[in-house]
């Protein structure tokens, strides 16, 4: 991690060490990064770096999910219940008001503090800053429409998006498609496994491996586009392996207004189980144990969910198991 947001998560993960907000060196363990995005400035006591990094911290997570809010809440000893001597004492309190185990507490912290490093560096008019990956991009995505179908030799995935410009001169979008490969898979995932093509709406010019199974993807508008402006595109994805994990997910990197999600299984390999997940992390996607609302196909083998105002990071989609998985 570089620029400011990297900066920020280092120090507020220094920070959240001991008594947190109240360790009595308080000036020494607040870094410049975090002086710059609380407005602390050169003369400031003890009591104001406080009150002003409490104040922003506090602020800056109000938008959070509860549980992020509550786990950052204590992290700090912002929480007024929450001020207790140690740290892993403030994890043990957040997550007994999460309702989660200490393990999972201190991944809601991480998670937050990376989510507040990001709006943070957003806000900030330095040139050191690294703003949010939607202001950078320029656009938001309005609509999300995606069918999965799994009944053919090779599985696809139709999406049909709407976006919508932050700015003028919007001339490229940068996509994503994850293709997890299977654990017991020993080669990585090559270029060529996943397939796409474009339906309307651009033209695609980029097609790259990101990690071992994230394909970054660049579609070229036919005209850029001017703030405000929408703009309809639709693609296919093909697994050109013939197979993908028990599960598929939107893990948005920008702003995502709606995501709907429909599924049609193999009516000769209906899942024993589904699961709806929500607002999860993508490390929980393949938790042996898997949690969600229950869902049921329908006589065609379909099952379809919505998502609204989706949190950027965060995993929505569809989980299912089959009589074969679970033995």
């Amino acid at each position: 991690m570089e620029g400011l947001f990297g900066k920020l998560v280092s120090e507020l993960r220094t920070l959240r060490k001991g008594r947190g907000l109240f360790v009595g060196q308080i000036s020494d363990r607040v870094g410049p990064a975090l002086r710059e995005v609380c407005g602390v400035v050169e003369g400031d006591g003890p009591a104001e770096i406080r009150r002003k990094v409490a104040e922003r911290l506090e602020g800056l997570a109000s938008g959070l999910p509860e549980d992020l809010r509550v786990a950052l809440m204590a992290a700090f000893g912002i929480d007024r219940d929450a001020r207790l001597p140690f740290y892993q004492d403030r994890v043990r309190w957040a997550a007994d008001r999460i309702h989660r185990d200490d393990r999972t507490a201190r991944r809601r912290i991480d998670e937050g503090i990376d989510r507040i490093a990001e709006l943070a560096a957003s806000s900030s008019g330095g040139t050191d800053s690294l703003v949010s990956e939607a202001s950078v991009a320029g656009w938001h995505t309005d609509e999300l429409k995606i069918t999965l179908v799994l009944d053919q030799v090779v599985p696809e995935a139709l999406e049909f998006r709407r976006v919508v410009a932050e700015r003028d001169h919007v001339s490229e979008l940068d996509l994503a498609m994850t293709l997890t490969a299977s654990p017991e898979r020993e080669q990585p995932t090559s270029i060529d496994e996943l397939g796409v093509d474009v339906f309307y709406g651009g033209t695609l010019i980029k097609k790259t491996l990101e990690s071992t199974d994230r394909f970054g993807l660049v579609l070229a508008l036919p005209e850029e586009l001017r703030r405000d402006d929408r703009h309809d595109f639709a693609l296919r994805y093909r697994a050109t392996n013939g197979a993908i994990q028990p599960h598929f997910v939107c893990v948005p990197k920008h702003r995502t207004d709606l995501f709907e999600l429909r599924i049609r299984f193999d009516l000769d390999r209906l899942p024993s189980h589904i699961w709806r997940l929500s607002e999860a992390f993508q490390r929980d996607v393949d938790d042996p144990t898997p949690t969600g609302e229950t869902l049921w196909s329908n006589a065609a083998g379909e099952v379809y969910t919505t998502f609204r105002q989706l949190t950027p990071g965060r995993a929505y989609g569809i989980r299912w198991t089959t009589d074969t998985d679970d033995n």
